[in-house]
């Protein structure tokens, strides 16, 4: 590992380090919560007034597409940005950033997440309204396309392709292939090397596949992998329930500096609980939007509620049990000289359940980390494809996602981990900016769902019936099921056909009717 390290130059490191201290000391902390209270309050809360609306649209079937064929449903494109979400931040991002940051460090992380579920809500429903066919007769989008087609300014979109190619599809798969050596050569000496070489034939196996396949594999691993983490991890709580208690007032103590032993860690808590956070649900990244734009779905709403949905899953669920089993462990060193990452979960859980917890978290961060693997290259796919429709360049760029695969493998962790902070800083910057900059079409699209759910209709998009001009939009025709292409004209001033006394009643009026709506119509359903 050292050998292959070295070959590193020493300016890179200094680069590295130098663009993480400008980004996150001097801005996207403050950018993060503020985007995420901002979209929090203008939404009033949408991630808890639609959470019964999440559990109903999750399981709907996929809209027919123009071949005939069964789109991407609601739950694989959830399913593909889990995949990407649940992944080593959930194991060995989380151990890092407890011990780099105290207890606390839980606290912020549940706090960006709870904030930052308002944001991806707000990036999924933006991928889905400025959405376009794929040659396969699917659907891409992103970031990328709605800075193209929403503000108008290509070349951001451009450099942000860029950014999410090289950091998802590169740098975070670097991350997840790190993370599965190490565990494996702690849990059975297993040589780095021959780590590298398994996992880049194993991912080339499944990237040549294309996207219906990596939807397939992703909705089969990461139910089982949640399922069988949490149940080990509710099973060690059950054990130490009168521990818990403790552990909540520890949590919150350390995150205000309360607690004698990190009374001056607060802002290095803060710092860490939302860069391990932002790094494992991925809320205001801008990642999870493409996977969101792929699902065949009759409004794009749902795909907004759906990806905000998932950042409760990743983070309150998943992220919460590994800092639980960990915060459990008594023999949990602090610092930065301390044990970190994949290694002392292992230990804590080897503590909890003996031999078997060391070989099943072994078991549990392949899975983990190779959906994420598959999440990753997809995000990166996408992009290469919004650049250029070359093959070739698409033959290029997989070959390069195999060999990094292999290369983080066998280089050093912080170095890894070190790169993913700078690059993803600098794609959340640009996405929070084109998010601000088309908040008002996710206010518009939100409305127009709501206004269908309050008189009991399964909500279905059509441009025409919103009240606002909307340009470049592709994916959304006159029979929004089948989603007939036909690009709306930029001059078009559309109309609205809904009645007009019902459609332009206030906003604050449909909000304030929405909820018991909705829990009438559930039950009526």
């Amino acid at each position: 590992m050292k050998d292959f390290d070295s070959y590193i130059p020493s300016w890179f490191h200094d680069f590295v380090q130098w663009g993480n201290d400008l980004i996150w000391t001097q801005n996207l902390i403050f950018l993060l919560l503020l985007a995420g209270i901002f979209f929090t309050i203008s939404s009033r809360v949408v991630q808890l007034r639609w959470l019964p609306e999440m559990f109903r649209v999750i399981f709907e079937k996929p809209e027919t597409l123009d071949d005939g064929k069964k789109g991407i449903s609601s739950f694989q494109a959830f399913a593909i940005s889990a995949a990407s979400r649940v992944g080593t931040g959930n194991i060995a991002g989380v151990a890092t950033a407890i011990v780099l940051g105290g207890p606390g460090a839980v606290f912020w992380m549940w706090v960006i997440a709870f904030i930052g579920a308002a944001s991806a809500f707000f990036e999924a429903t933006l991928a889905q309204v400025y959405k376009v066919k794929d040659e396969a007769g699917g659907y891409r989008g992103g970031p990328a396309y709605y800075i193209e087609r929403g503000l108008g300014q290509k070349w951001l979109g451009v450099i942000f392709a860029i950014l999410i190619t090289v950091t998802f599809a590169f740098v975070f798969n670097t991350v997840q292939s790190n993370t599965i050596a190490a565990s494996l050569n702690e849990q059975y000496e297993f040589s780095n090397i021959t780590t590298g070489i398994i996992l880049a034939i194993i991912t080339a196996l499944v990237i040549f596949g294309g996207v219906r396949s990596i939807a397939t594999v992703s909705s089969f691993i990461v139910p089982i992998m949640a399922i069988g983490y949490i149940g080990l991890v509710g099973y060690i709580l059950f054990m130490n329930v009168d521990q818990i208690w403790p552990m909540l007032q520890n949590i919150v103590r350390s995150a205000f500096g309360l607690h004698p032993a990190f009374g001056g860690a607060v802002g290095f808590a803060l710092m860490q609980g939302i860069k391990r956070g932002l790094f494992s649900n991925e809320a205001g990244m801008g990642s999870a939007a493409n996977a969101a734009a792929t699902a065949a779905v009759s409004h794009p709403v749902k795909q907004g509620l759906i990806q905000s949905l998932g950042v409760f899953f990743d983070t309150m669920i998943i992220c919460s049990a590994t800092a639980i089993m960990l915060l459990l462990y008594t023999d949990l060193q602090f610092g930065p000289d301390a044990e970190q990452g994949v290694a002392v979960t292992q230990k804590a859980l080897t503590t909890h359940v003996g031999e078997f917890g060391g070989i099943f978290l072994t078991v549990a961060v392949f899975m983990f980390a190779f959906s994420s693997i598959i999440g990753n290259y997809y995000y990166g796919q996408s992009n290469i494809e919004y650049l250029t429709k070359n093959k070739i360049v698409m033959f290029i760029f997989r070959l390069f996602v195999i060999a990094m695969v292999f290369v983080g493998s066998v280089i050093q962790v912080q170095t890894v981990w070190d790169t993913a902070d700078l690059f993803m800083g600098l794609m959340a910057i640009i996405n929070i900016i084109a998010l601000f900059g088309l908040a008002t079409v996710v206010f518009e699209v939100a409305k127009d769902y709501r206004s269908q759910r309050k008189r009991k209709l399964n909500p279905v998009f059509k441009i025409e019936n919103i009240n606002a001009n909307f340009k470049n939009i592709e994916a959304w025709g006159n029979n929004p099921y089948n989603h007939e292409s036909s690009k709306v004209d930029t001059n078009k001033q559309t109309q609205n056909t809904f009645d007009q006394t019902d459609y332009h009643e206030s906003t604050n009026e449909v909000i304030d009717d929405e909820q018991d709506t909705l829990n009438q119509n559930n039950k009526d359903e």
